[in-house]
């Protein structure tokens, strides 16, 4: 009985093992598998930067949000105030005067990008030293921005480069601005060199679109006889729209946030102080944590809806990708119906004069 009860036993054992090796293997096969092995390898490389972007931007932006409700420092008590903070960015001069300044540096994004368009549109053909300008272009956008603050900061200095240049041109030093004091012209100044410094970024994104452009297209232009502003017009504007509305965005966006200029060159003084200047001087001098927070939830908001009208302004007057402006379906649809009722017109006077 012994004996046979150790037959059963060892018997289970054995069926139970290869039960579990052909579960091992058929899970094994399974791991293998093309489709597993895909989302396997797409969860673990995607784990660890969607981790790092959660704890170091979602996460940050969260307490961020969280904090614009409260009265509070970086170390002490916390007092909920509900909506104030939100009431007093926009009651307070200073918040609503450095969102003014934001026009300036506005206004030097499209001459930034219209200055990036007209040299892309030169350099992406076979000109002689074309590798050369754009190197020299390109390379503001290279340097650090506390170097290129230090740089205009020495630059538009009383008696320095800017004015010793201006006097070799026949400008007396006495009529000259202070370029970075007087307050008709020092936001003008430190918008231009935002435009020194990010004009080669947008250069360079315009040529790597333009050179994606069909060569047949420009072949075709030139059997027309089409001028060099016909090209553009016809066909470079309408095959990088895409990369148009990319760079607007930045410029418009960047404009918005416009800090490193204003900071290292004058330190906000004089007037020209912006958003997030301002924002740094409540957080980190006096310590409003809760009121600069409730600043930068206001400023996404508001670089939101800019985008946003920016994209549907650009989608309304030149389309978007492949599809035609919205403007231009319009007038069409409006001409078929101008069309369609002069005919309606026609047939029923036809109709009338062969009755009669």
């Amino acid at each position: 009985i012994r004996g046979g009860g150790m037959k059963k036993f060892f018997c289970c054992l054995c069926l139970k093992r290869r039960r579990f090796m052909k579960q091992k293997k058929g899970f094994v096969k399974w791991i293998q598998s093309g489709k597993v092995n895909r989302r396997l390898c797409m969860i673990v490389f995607m784990f660890a930067p969607l981790a790092l972007l959660f704890t170091f931007t979602y996460l940050p932006f969260a307490e961020m949000v969280q904090f614009s409700f409260y009265d509070m420092k970086y170390i002490g008590e916390r007092t909920f105030v509900g909506l104030e903070n939100y009431v007093e960015v926009f009651s307070r001069e200073d918040c609503f005067n450095a969102l003014k300044l934001s026009l300036y540096y506005m206004g030097a994004s499209f001459v930034q990008l219209a200055l990036a368009l007209y040299f892309a549109s030169i350099l992406s053909f076979k000109i002689k030293g074309a590798g050369v300008f754009k190197g020299f272009l390109f390379f503001p956008y290279l340097v650090c921005g506390i170097a290129v603050g230090f740089i205009f900061k020495f630059f538009y200095t009383r008696g320095f480069v800017l004015d010793t240049v201006l006097q070799w041109c026949g400008f007396e030093l006495d009529n000259l601005p202070y370029w970075l004091k007087d307050t008709n012209i020092n936001n003008i100044s430190l918008a231009a060199t935002s435009v020194w410094r990010y004009m080669g970024q947008n250069m360079v994104l315009f040529i790597g679109a333009i050179m994606s452009v069909d060569s047949s297209l420009y072949e075709a232009a030139a059997i027309d006889g089409a001028s060099g502003w016909q090209k553009f017009r016809y066909v470079i504007f309408p095959s990088i729209k895409t990369i148009i509305v990319l760079n607007m965005i930045l410029s418009i966006t960047g404009s918005l946030s416009a800090f490193e200029p204003p900071y290292v060159i004058t330190k906000g003084e004089f007037g020209t102080g912006t958003y997030f200047v301002i924002m740094d001087k409540l957080a980190h001098a006096s310590q409003k944590v809760g009121l600069a927070s409730a600043m930068a939830v206001v400023l996404l908001i508001i670089i939101l809806l800019v985008t946003f009208i920016q994209k549907a302004a650009f989608k309304y007057f030149f389309g978007d990708g492949d599809q035609e402006a919205i403007r231009t379906v319009r007038k069409r649809k409006k001409l078929a119906k101008k069309e369609l009722s002069v005919n309606l017109n026609r047939e029923v006077s036809r109709n009338v004069s062969g009755k009669a």
